[in-house]
């Protein structure tokens, strides 16, 4: 298996990375002011600024002639300071698939893989499997928190409490209800996995079930459902927040019952994420359901990612059926979409230029939304004081060069680490 640089990686001399090492280790520990021609904080766009950095933190944003006396300057030029991305749905990378490898060096490599592609923080997404594969996947969370996995903000569980009518790339064998055991695994996880999202169908579990998962800290979200719109709004009024994959393994809108589809649009404590890949949704729907949304519910980017990110692999098993990745496509033989092949920036750049929205909106809905939905906007998805220094370097041309985790240089890797 070959590794594949990301798209535009021959540009990357636009900025001289040797000039971003300003500590051994390659930490930012400064104080440190990172000075470019642009800065995006999350909100707005700063001219000629300068970003503070300090033991992994944002101090300060600041025009680049306030950096006070003292401090070390690494001026990057033209390049672009962004904040890094938020992933809250990734299923494998650099050819290692959670299900497969649920464990903490499963999500090493995973996170290792999508931080080549700006991905700062992630959720490693462990879909339908076997009671046992859930328990692993579980343990490999708490042991990637405590370890600090560069990148792993935790866990997402997409499956197996679905339904079978729409159950995607799922197992449907193994597709079941929940049970009071399955709710007192993941009430027990929840304190010390990180971020613990599951995605649930109506059909699988009940309201009092929502209710206790999302007062202890959970983030419930809507998917692989034909549940009703009266259905997902009550899961909402018991605590969802969120819906899975908008549009996709969902009953389609309708004007006589708008289903989970009309709830994630209309109702404003509900947040979706959105595959934007090209494949699993037409740009025109997804421009209508970006002008229909209501807030302060937001769409947010998920790449849904495969194995096969960062690698040329052109197939994979996925339980026990094998993926053909064609054309930008992960499909079964018959057809059926298996996960996505996109990486966070390539979708950026998908949804600003073919969906014409601003270049800042689509970086937002990569970075701050998806920080917001998982209810970590005051450390992550933007760049202000107290933030995480989670940070990318883009080229004038967009073009990623450098990814930097709580001021730590991840991508490229610093010499003599993999």
């Amino acid at each position: 298996m070959r590794i594949v640089a990301p798209r535009g990686d021959a540009l990357a001399g636009a900025v001289d990375l040797a000039r971003a090492r300003p500590a051994p280790g390659n930490t930012l520990t400064g104080p440190l002011a990172l000075a470019a021609a642009r800065i995006f904080d999350g909100d707005t766009w700063h001219d000629e600024a300068a970003l503070m950095v300090a033991e992994g933190r944002v101090m300060a944003l600041l025009p680049r002639g306030d950096v006070p006396p003292g401090a070390a300057v690494t001026d990057l030029g033209d390049a672009l300071l962004v904040p890094g991305y938020v992933d809250l749905q990734v299923n494998g990378g650099g050819g290692v698939l959670f299900n497969d490898r649920p464990s903490v060096d499963g999500i090493r490599a995973i996170c290792a893989a999508h931080v080549r592609f700006g991905t700062t923080a992630l959720l490693a997404t462990l879909i339908t499997d076997r009671p046992e594969t859930v328990t692993a996947a579980l343990a490999a969370g708490r042991a990637a928190r405590a370890a600090g996995v560069p990148g792993y903000l935790g866990l997402h569980l997409e499956g197996p409490h679905l339904s079978r009518a729409r159950k995607g790339a799922h197992d449907p064998a193994l597709i079941r209800p929940m049970t009071e055991d399955d709710l007192a695994e993941l009430l027990a996880a929840a304190k010390d996995v990180g971020v613990l999202m599951v995605t649930v169908a109506p059909e699988s579990v009940n309201l009092d079930q929502i209710r206790r998962l999302a007062n202890a800290g959970i983030l419930v979200s809507l998917g692989h459902t034909d549940c009703s719109h009266a259905a997902a709004l009550a899961c909402a009024e018991a605590g969802a927040s969120q819906v899975t994959h908008l549009f996709n393994a969902m009953s389609p809108l309708g004007h006589r019952e708008p289903g989970l589809v009309g709830a994630a649009l209309d109702d404003g404590r509900l947040s979706a994420g959105l595959i934007a890949d090209g494949h699993h949704v037409d740009p025109a729907a997804m421009r209508i359901a970006l002008r229909a949304k209501a807030g302060p519910g937001r769409i947010f980017l998920v790449t849904d990612a495969m194995s096969g990110t960062g690698t040329d692999l052109d197939r994979f098993m996925l339980s026990g059926r094998e993926v053909i990745r064609s054309g930008g496509r992960l499909a079964f033989a018959d057809g059926t979409l298996a996960g996505a092949d996109i990486d966070m920036h390539a979708a950026v750049g998908l949804v600003a230029d073919r969906l014409g929205l601003p270049f800042e909106e689509a970086l937002r809905m990569a970075s701050a939304y998806p920080a917001d939905a998982a209810r970590l906007g005051a450390r992550k998805g933007r760049l202000r004081a107290g933030s995480d220094a989670d940070v990318l370097v883009l080229g004038p041309d967009r073009n990623l060069v450098a990814t930097f985790i709580a001021g730590r240089r991840v991508y490229p890797a610093p010499e003599g680490e993999v």
